[in-house]
C-alpha cells in the first residue's frame, strides 16, 4: 500500500528531508531525479566544489604563502645560507616590499633550513630588541633578546628539527620547530634617532650557524637592503597556490594537520605528487584565488564583524583581532578565529604572543585606520589630519607609517620614509600636548614637519605603533582621534 500524499513511500515522508527535481541556487538551477543530480547538474557542483576548496586554501595557506614569499625575496638578493643575511641598515624604506614594515626600527633577516643545516645556532647580543623565529606555516617558534628567555641579556640559541636527539649544551636555549624552513628576524631601536648603534650591535653581535660547525662557524655575512628594490611579498594569482604547494612539498608532513592537508590534496597540492591541474581545475582555481583575495582584502579593508574595532565610537581596527597570537577565540571556547588569522598575515609580517599580549611597558602594539572618520577609504589626493592627544600611552616612542593597500608595503612617494616618529623627528605639538599628523600630496605651509605625503590617483592605509605602550593604552583611556578630510 503507498502513501496518496508521497506517492511510492509507505509513510508520510517530511518535505524538508527530500530534494525536489528543480532548485534555484546561486550558482545556477540544479536539476535533479528522483534526488539523483543529472550529469549537468553533478558537473557544476563539482566545480563549486572545488572553487569553494580552491577559496578556503587561499585564506588558510596565506602564512605559509607569506613566509615563501620573504625566503624567495631573501634569495633573490644572496640571502642563499643561514649565516647570509639581510641587514636594513639606512631603515626600511618604501622600495623593497615588505608587509607592513616599519621605518622605525633595524632589521636583521636571515632564513634557517634545518634540512639542509640540521640543528642552526643564533647567538644574540646583550642589549638585544625584539626578535622571533617562526616556522614555514608563519607561526611562532620562539621569541629572541628582549621578549625571549635570554631577556635581553643575550644568549645562544639552538633551533632543532622534530625529533632531534643531539647535543643540547647547557646554558643554551632550545627550541624545536617542527618545520624545515624558519625566519628568523630582529628589530634594533634608534639611539639618537639614528639606526647605527643598532646596526653596529647586530653586525658585531648576530651570528647564525649550523650546529655542526660550531668548532669553526661561518663568518657571518650582511647584505644591506635599504633602498634595494626587491619583493617579499606573496602572489594573489594562480601562482599562489605553487608557492604553497612548493612548501608543502619542502616540509614534513606533520607541518600541517590533517584536516588542512585534505584541503590541500583536494586541489592537488600533495607531498610527493606534482602540483599539476588540468585546464579545468586551472581555470577554477584562477577564479577561486581572485575571490579569495578579495575577501581577504574585504576583511582587512572594511572590517565588519564588532571584534576587529578597538572602540565603540571610533575606525581603529586591531591588526591581531581577538589578541591572541594562536587566533583563538575567546581563549579557545569559539575555535580558531579564521578571519583574524587570515587579516593578519594578509597585513603583517612576524607573529610573536609580544604582539598581542599586554606588557606593559614593553614590547609593541598596534592600530591599524583602513578608512577616514566617515568610513570612505582614503584618497591620496585629499588631505586628512590625525590628532593624536597628550600623554600619547608609550614608554619608548610612538609612530605613524602609512601603506599601499595594493602591496601592503610602505607607500612609495616622495618621501623615501613615509612615517612620522616621535623621537626621531622633531614635530611640533599643540598647546594641549597634543599632536596633529598630516596627509596629503603637497607640503603644507604649517605643519610641513608633521606631513606624511601621499599619491594623487592611488589609496594609503596607517599603522599607529606603540613601543613601550602604557596602561592608558591597554584601558582605553586614552585613543588616537579618527583621520578627518581637511
Amino acid at each position: 500500500m503507498t502513501d496518496d500524499v508521497n506517492p511510492g513511500y509507505n509513510t508520510p515522508i517530511p518535505a524538508k528531508i527530500t530534494t525536489p527535481d528543480r532548485v534555484d541556487t546561486r550558482i545556477g538551477e540544479l536539476r535533479f531525479a528522483d534526488g539523483v543530480p543529472t550529469r549537468e547538474t553533478a558537473d557544476a557542483l563539482f566545480d563549486h566544489l572545488d572553487f569553494l576548496r580552491g577559496v578556503e586554501v587561499f585564506l588558510n595557506s596565506i602564512p605559509a604563502a607569506s613566509l615563501e614569499g620573504i625566503r624567495r625575496g631573501l634569495v633573490e638578493v644572496g640571502a642563499t645560507a643561514c649565516n647570509t643575511g639581510v641587514i636594513t641598515d639606512r631603515l626600511m624604506d618604501s622600495n623593497p616590499l615588505f608587509l607592513t614594515a616599519n621605518t622605525d626600527t633595524v632589521y636583521a633577516i636571515a632564513m634557517l633550513d634545518l634540512e639542509r643545516d640540521g640543528a642552526t645556532v643564533i647567538e644574540v647580543p646583550p642589549g638585544c630588541g625584539p626578535g622571533t623565529v617562526d616556522d614555514a606555516w608563519f607561526r611562532f617558534v620562539v621569541d629572541l633578546g628582549a621578549p625571549g628567555p635570554d631577556r635581553g641579556a643575550g644568549g645562544t640559541y639552538l633551533i632543532v628539527p622534530p625529533g632531534y636527539d643531539g647535543e643540547r649544551p647547557d646554558g643554551w636555549f632550545v627550541a624545536e620547530s617542527p618545520s624545515a624552513v624558519n625566519l628568523v628576524i630582529l628589530r634594533g631601536f634608534l639611539v639618537d634617532g639614528k639606526p647605527d648603534a643598532s646596526v653596529r650591535l647586530f653586525e658585531s653581535g648576530v651570528k647564525v650557524y649550523p650546529f655542526s660547525t660550531r668548532e669553526n662557524p661561518p663568518a657571518m655575512e650582511w647584505t644591506s637592503i635599504s633602498g634595494t628594490v626587491m619583493n617579499t611579498v606573496h602572489a594573489n594569482d594562480f601562482s599562489f597556490y605553487e608557492e604553497v604547494a612548493h612548501v608543502v612539498e619542502k616540509e614534513p608532513i606533520e607541518l600541517i594537520d590533517s584536516e588542512t592537508r585534505g584541503l590541500l590534496s583536494a586541489i592537488g597540492i600533495e607531498k610527493g605528487t606534482p602540483f599539476a591541474p588540468d585546464d579545468r581545475m586551472r581555470r577554477i582555481l584562477t577564479d577561486a584565488v581572485a575571490v579569495g583575495n578579495g575577501t581577504a582584502r574585504a576583511l582587512a579593508f572594511q572590517a565588519r564583524e564588532r571584534a576587529f574595532f578597538l572602540y565603540e565610537d571610533r575606525r581603529w581596527t586591531n591588526p591581531m583581532p581577538g589578541g591572541d597570537f594562536r587566533f583563538l577565540r575567546d581563549g579557545g571556547t569559539g575555535g580558531r578565529f579564521l578571519d583574524a588569522r587570515t587579516i593578519f598575515y594578509y597585513l603583517a609580517t612576524v607573529n610573536t604572543p609580544a604582539m598581542a599580549l599586554k606588557m606593559v611597558g614593553k614590547g609593541s602594539q598596534y592600530a591599524a585606520a583602513m578608512v577616514d572618520a566617515d568610513g570612505i577609504p582614503f584618497d591620496g589626493g585629499k588631505t586628512y589630519r590625525l590628532r593624536l592627544p597628550a600623554d600619547a600611552p608609550a614608554a619608548d616612542f610612538w609612530s605613524i607609517v602609512v601603506y599601499d593597500p595594493q602591496t601592503r608595503s610602505e607607500l612609495q612617494s616622495g618621501q623615501p620614509l613615509p612615517s612620522r616618529n616621535s623621537k626621531r623627528d622633531s614635530l611640533v605639538s599643540n598647546e594641549d600636548g597634543s599632536v596633529d599628523i598630516v596627509f596629503g600630496p603637497e607640503e603644507p605651509a604649517e605643519l610641513a614637519s608633521n606631513w606624511i605625503q601621499t599619491v594623487p590617483g592611488k589609496g594609503w592605509f596607517v599603522l599607529l605603533r606603540l613601543y613601550g605602550p602604557l596602561e592608558s593604552w591597554f584601558d582605553g583611556s586614552w585613543k588616537p582621534g579618527d583621520i578627518e578630510a581637511t
